[in-house]
C-alpha cells in the first residue's frame, strides 16, 4: 500500500479512529507504552503492567483462555482498566514477543496446572 492509498483511507476514519491511529504511530515510532514497563530482572525481563509484577503475556493469556476484562479486574485487585487497555495495545502490537513468552511459559507448567487454567477445574487426583 502507497501512503497517497493510505491517506484515502485515513480521509474515512471518525475522530476517534483518527486518534486512536495517532497514538499507535506515536508508541510503535517511540517504543514506549503508557503503563508497560520491561526490567531486567522483573519478571524474565518481560513486558508487564507498571507498579506490578503481573506480565502482559499471563493477561493475554487468561484472555485467550476465556477470562474477561471484568474477571481480572476482580483477581487482580490492583490492576485498573486503563492497565488492560495498555495491555491489549502492547499484545497488538508484539503479537511474537508475547506468544513467545506465552509458549516459553507453558513449558514450565506442570499439566496439572495447565488443567485448571484451561478448565477452571482442579484435577480430581489432587482429592484422592
Amino acid at each position: 500500500m502507497t501512503i497517497q492509498e493510505l491517506e484515502v483511507q485515513i480521509k474515512h476514519l471518525d475522530a476517534l479512529e483518527k486518534t486512536r491511529l495517532y497514538y499507535r504511530l506515536i508508541f510503535d515510532l517511540s517504543q514506549t507504552w503508557p503503563g508497560i514497563e520491561k526490567s531486567p530482572g522483573i519478571c524474565g525481563g518481560d513486558a508487564r503492567i507498571v507498579r506490578t509484577r503481573i506480565p502482559v503475556w499471563a493477561l493475554e493469556n487468561f484472555r485467550r483462555l476465556g477470562s474477561t476484562d471484568a474477571e481480572l479486574l476482580e483477581n487482580y485487585p490492583t490492576l485498573v482498566p486503563t492497565d488492560l487497555i495498555n495491555a491489549w495495545a502492547y499484545v497488538a502490537t508484539h503479537r511474537d514477543e508475547v506468544e513467545s513468552a506465552i509458549q516459553e511459559n507453558e513449558l514450565w507448567q506442570p499439566e496439572s496446572t495447565r488443567r485448571l487454567l484451561t478448565t477452571n477445574r482442579w484435577p480430581e487426583s489432587w482429592f484422592a
